[in-house]
């Protein structure tokens, strides 16, 4: 019997589009950020730290919900909320990027329009600031979708980028972490308790969405080794029809499960459907299948456009920790619903909406909401 429902729900699903989702309301817009994912500990978090790292999730979150109150375009708002944590030493992403092996700090981002799924990003480079307004000048004057190291770093020159010095990007911290590693031949997951990439996606006003993800990779990393933040479709990942999502997390295992297209997709199929048609549908093939239950047969389906958004999401991130990895992902729906999952014991992040939701949070369960700020 049960295979008999699978089939008949893969059979709907592989259908034309039966009905669509009615148009987000014009002045309805939704923003998340988040700042790394990993294994954290609330007994090492001090008061000092939590209250700098809210401070500066708050900034990133104020900057972007500003654009979009003001009408202003999804892309830019991502944009803003990026660029404040990667200017902030706290975040594994620009001036507080990660050592490789070799002492160097080598940065990745990536970022997406959900109008039109165009897309930018560069890995490996070592002297741009900022290297998600390079991934988004990748997406609007290249052919191309990605960049990387030397030939990325002189396509900047050739758009104006000004190059930054390496020792910009260098913390005390992020400097013991690598001399820790190599000392206790630790490996990147002992010396960096958290991920911290950061990454920001958003809906505006006029119903479009966008996602941008930036880091500095895994402390230690050697060989160019580059993780998923700079891959469309496994860190990042934009489409108007259904969602836009940013990753943090570990890299390899977010690739092969393709999280970031794999959550989005999902969400697509499903609306494909009527839920009434596939109801029906399957009502049908248990009474011609002679079950007793036919009559009274209820098909458990969620409902809510933001419930299906948090099953999905939660049970793709339950494929990654099958596999063996960790972290979460940010993201939000036409509908304007801003949503976090994690399989970590915390997420650096934030959201807020139109409908006045507005707060960060880094343990698992702390969200508190609170009014929209004025701007």
């Amino acid at each position: 019997m049960k295979k008999l429902i699978a089939a008949v729900a893969l059979a709907l699903l592989s259908q034309p589009a039966l009905a669509e989702e009615a148009a987000p309301e014009q002045a309805r817009w939704s923003l998340a950020i988040h700042g790394g994912a990993g294994t954290l500990d609330p007994k090492a978090m001090t008061p000092e730290k939590r209250a700098a790292y809210e401070a500066d999730l708050q900034r990133a979150l104020d900057a972007g919900s500003k654009i979009l109150a003001e009408g202003g375009d999804a892309m830019d708002a991502i944009k803003a909320a990026i660029i404040i944590m990667e200017d902030s030493p706290l975040f594994n992403a620009g001036k507080g990027a990660v050592f490789t092996w070799d002492g160097t700090n080598e940065l990745d981002a990536s970022i997406m329009d959900g109008r039109d799924r165009s897309a930018g990003a560069v890995a490996g480079v070592k002297t741009v600031r900022n290297p998600i307004l390079l991934a988004d000048t990748v997406r609007t004057q290249s052919e191309h979708v990605m960049l990387m190291g030397a030939g990325a770093e002189a396509f900047a020159a050739e758009k104006g980028f000004e190059v930054t010095p390496p020792e910009y990007f260098a913390t005390e911290a992020r400097r013991e972490a690598l001399e820790r590693l190599k000392a206790e031949k630790l490996s990147a997951l002992d010396v960096d308790h958290k991920f911290g990439t950061v990454g920001a996606v958003a809906l505006d006003t006029k119903g479009n969405m966008a996602a941008g993800t930036s880091t500095g990779g895994m402390t230690g990393k050697r060989w160019g080794r580059v993780g998923d933040a700079p891959m469309i479709g496994a860190g990042t990942y934009a489409d108007n029809r259904a969602c836009a999502l940013s990753a943090t997390g570990w890299g390899e295992y977010f690739i092969r499960v393709g999280v970031a297209h794999e959550i989005c997709a999902r969400l697509r199929t499903w609306w494909t459907v009527d839920p009434q048609t596939m109801e029906s549908a399957l009502g049908e093939a248990l009474a011609k299948a002679g079950s007793d239950d036919a009559n009274s047969f209820e098909l458990k389906l969620p409902r809510a456009p933001e419930d299906l958004a948090q099953s999905i999401a939660d049970s793709v991130m339950a494929d990654v920790a099958a596999l063996g990895g960790d972290g979460g992902v940010i993201l939000v729906t036409p509908e304007g619903h801003a949503i976090f999952s994690f399989n970590t014991t915390g997420m650096y992040r934030g959201r807020a909406t139109s409908a006045g939701l507005n707060e960060v949070a880094i343990f698992g369960g702390e969200e508190r909401a609170s009014s929209t700020p004025d701007h």
